[in-house]
């Protein structure tokens, strides 16, 4: 037999017992060839099935679940103030706000009442300061004259409260004496019948004399003194106001630990009724997390239990102002600047509103009325008309 034969006969065999048994073991073979060549043919390969999406079953009923509301316990409550003196009390106010006395958090009415709604100031300042434009077109005829200027404030404008600053008592820029100072609170004092706040230009030094002589003439008429603070000599100042009947802010950069600082040294010469906080407030862009965050965490901390920080919250809110954006002429796309500065005042004030603020210091009128409208709808749990969102577009300031 030829080895073509041969080889054609092994290899059939080898496939016949392949496809038998599936394998072959050969042992003791030996196996010379110069070339083996097994050829399979490949078989068919089979198409492996699909799976079938399982349908979708249509859920006839949603799974109700019951919302459980977390229970928080508030054992603290905020010192009520009392601001402004009437005739029948001594004073010649015509009206008085007690703020304070909080015992949840800003607006839960949903948990309890806010006892006293806050209180809106409107700034007024002793001499002519340069202010945005925005500002200025509603007070430019006046601002020489602080009496006119409250005013114009209270009259047009329906300010509260007027918060007199004597900035002009600073050293560096007027140095105007304690006693002239005092006679603009009178002029004050004299023009217009609502509480009066009165701040001084910031120095330590200087202030604690003006303060001195302010609350001399405005004696009965417990007004509200801006501010008090840690760099100022305490001991002489608080020591003085100790049996006058006025309300004091005590002063802190955004540290809870120097306002509760600040308020314990106070606590040796006035009682706690007599004293306001302010923690600071920033613009927007220019600090405000921090601000609120701070304001925030003190009034938290008052409900819980802290009783140094258990004191109705001031708001500078005008520190809005501050920031340039609020006031510049920018981009189309940030819209106009005599918009754009009054929102930019109204977040601020509603940023610290709902923080737990409770005595406001504001300037532009539109900021004013907005955040009026903004308490007393939550006040009243109304929620406004929600095809008036646009008439923004549409208002004409002036």
């Amino acid at each position: 037999m030829a080895e073509n034969d041969k080889t054609e006969v092994l290899s059939a065999k080898i496939w016949d017992l392949l496809k038998k048994y599936g394998e072959i073991v050969l042992e003791d073979v030996e196996i010379e060839v110069d070339e083996l060549e097994l050829i399979f043919q490949p078989g068919v390969p089979v198409a492996i099935a699909k799976p079938v999406a399982k349908a979708v079953e249509v859920v006839k009923e949603l799974v109700e679940e019951k919302f459980k509301e977390p229970e928080m316990e508030w054992t603290g409550k905020v010192v009520e103030v009392k601001i402004g003196a009437t005739k029948s009390e001594g004073g010649t106010r015509d009206r008085t706000f007690i703020i304070g006395g909080e015992t949840l958090p800003a607006f839960y009415m949903f948990k309890g009442i806010m006892p006293h709604p806050p209180v809106i100031a409107m700034d007024v300042f002793d001499m002519k300061i340069k202010l945005p434009k925005s500002i200025r077109m509603h007070f430019e005829d006046v601002m020489e004259d602080p009496a006119e200027w409250a005013k114009r404030c209270v009259e047009k404008y329906g300010a509260d409260m007027i918060n007199l600053h004597l900035v002009s008592t600073d050293p560096y820029i007027k140095d105007t004496p304690p006693s002239e100072a005092a006679k603009v609170v009178e002029e004050v004092l004299q023009a217009v019948k609502v509480p009066l706040c009165v701040g001084g230009s910031g120095d330590p030094v200087k202030d604690v004399e003006v303060f001195k002589k302010v609350v001399d003439v405005a004696e009965g008429e417990r007004i509200l003194l801006n501010s008090l603070n840690l760099d100022m000599k305490l001991e002489d100042i608080a020591e003085y106001l100790k049996n006058k009947d006025v309300v004091i802010i005590a002063f802190t950069p955004m540290d809870l630990d120097k306002a509760r600082e600040l308020n314990r040294k106070l606590y040796d010469y006035v009682s706690k009724d007599r004293i306001m906080m302010d923690t600071n407030i920033a613009g927007i862009g220019y600090g405000l997390e921090y601000g609120f965050t701070v304001m925030e965490r003190a009034r938290l901390a008052a409900l819980k239990g802290d009783t140094d920080l258990q004191h109705p919250i001031a708001a500078g809110v005008t520190n809005a102002w501050a920031a340039r954006e609020a006031w510049i002429k920018m981009d189309p796309f940030w819209g106009p600047k005599e918009i754009r500065g009054p929102a930019w005042e109204s977040i601020t004030g509603l940023t610290a509103l709902l923080a737990g603020a409770d005595y406001f210091m504001m300037m532009h009128p539109h900021s004013i009325r907005t955040m009026k409208e903004i308490i007393k709808n939550l006040l009243e749990g109304s929620s406004g008309k929600a095809e008036d969102i646009y008439d923004w577009v549409s208002a004409k300031l002036g």
